[in-house]
């Protein structure tokens, strides 16, 4: 038997062939007993439409596009489950892709989502060059930011406030003791990790007698971030940082994992801080302290900006969400003093997870 045709679940159906198009692509214009025998007929025929010939007649596809710098990091994972959830709940699917901090895998992405007439996109931008997501939308292509802001308003952006989440971080670690810190960060073009670092170093400036490096290197997962630690390990013992601040908790795990290995201790021989708060943040080998962003309500909000009919705020411009972030302390930068043996100073109370 050849493949089943829309005219073939209409007569089965015993239903015009427009009612099939509307169930298959307008189901509020239906009655629910209508829908129900259109569908059965669909499953009894095992009908596949015609995903491009739907996309001519509706103008637009049934799918959304989301970009994200790294789909492996949990962090991104997380933004990309909640806003499936949400799209699934219209009745819309996703294609996720990982951009990998570059420019040109970003803009293949976005080619392959302007071609495929996607109905909206969700991207993290890997820079502060947003001239050709400006454009998609001015060819009326939805497209919401994550994790990062449009200064002109002309995209919607859901974000956490990273200026806020780097003070809290390098305010904690002088907080803790620390007079010699290292931020170490992923490629500085990325514009939430550059206000991150601003974030720190203005916490830092107001104390006298704290020294603040920065190690930048080409990408934020755990084998760079293992890299990073092990260069960092080859510094003059009176060189080294007493307080290292991550980018994210994938770096974070990587550094601590080069410095556990090399028989440094953390805390007592160096505090350890990452941002994003993911699940492994909790787990690592000595539990992580970390800036949380709220992931999954980052994804939520996102999706739900995406297909909303209007996303413009009352003064005219696009929509704006920030979340604020939270300091959660564990056990890496909880610990006695930095350089003092255990039994000379007591512990630091550890905040709830949570």
């Amino acid at each position: 038997m050849g493949k089943a045709r829309i005219g073939d679940v209409a007569a089965l159906a015993g239903v015009s062939v427009a009612t099939v198009s509307n169930v298959l692509n307008r189901p509020e214009k239906v009655t629910p007993p209508l829908v129900d025998r259109v569908r059965a007929a669909i499953d009894e025929l095992q009908y596949v439409p015609h995903m491009p010939a739907r996309q001519l007649r509706s103008g637009r596809s049934a799918t959304i596009g989301i970009s994200v710098l790294n789909a492996a990091n949990p962090f991104f994972g997380e933004i990309v489950s909640a806003a499936e959830l949400a799209a699934v709940g219209r009745d819309l699917s996703v294609m996720v892709g990982s951009s990998h901090e570059s420019p040109t895998s970003q803009d293949k992405y976005l080619d392959v989502f302007e071609q495929f007439r996607f109905a909206g996109i969700i991207v993290t931008p890997v820079s502060q060059d947003l001239e050709r997501l400006w454009r998609l939308h001015a060819r009326g292509i939805p497209v919401v930011l994550v994790d990062q802001e449009d200064p002109t308003r002309v995209l919607p952006s859901v974000s956490g406030d990273h200026l806020a989440g780097g003070r809290l971080g390098g305010e904690h670690l002088v907080t803790a003791g620390c007079t010699r810190v290292t931020f170490v960060a992923g490629p500085l073009a990325v514009p939430q990790i550059a206000e991150r670092l601003q974030g720190c170093e203005e916490a830092i400036g107001h104390h006298a007698g704290v020294e603040l490096t920065v190690h930048s290197g080409p990408g934020m997962d755990i084998d760079l971030g293992r890299a990073a630690g092990e260069e960092i390990l080859r510094l003059p013992a009176g060189r080294r940082p007493d307080g290292v601040f991550a980018a994210n908790d994938m770096q974070a795990i990587g550094i601590m994992q080069a410095f556990l290995g090399a028989g440094l201790r953390v805390p007592e021989d160096v505090r350890m801080l990452g941002y994003d708060d993911i699940a492994f943040a909790a787990v690592a080998a000595v539990p992580l302290s970390s800036v949380r962003q709220p992931s999954r309500e980052i994804g939520a909000a996102a999706a739900n900006l995406l297909l909303e009919p209007s996303t413009a705020g009352q003064d005219g411009l696009a929509a704006r969400v920030r979340f604020t972030p939270e300091l959660v302390v564990r056990d890496s930068t909880a610990g006695p003093a930095v350089g003092v043996p255990p039994s000379e100073n007591p512990s630091v109370g550890v905040g709830a997870d949570g």
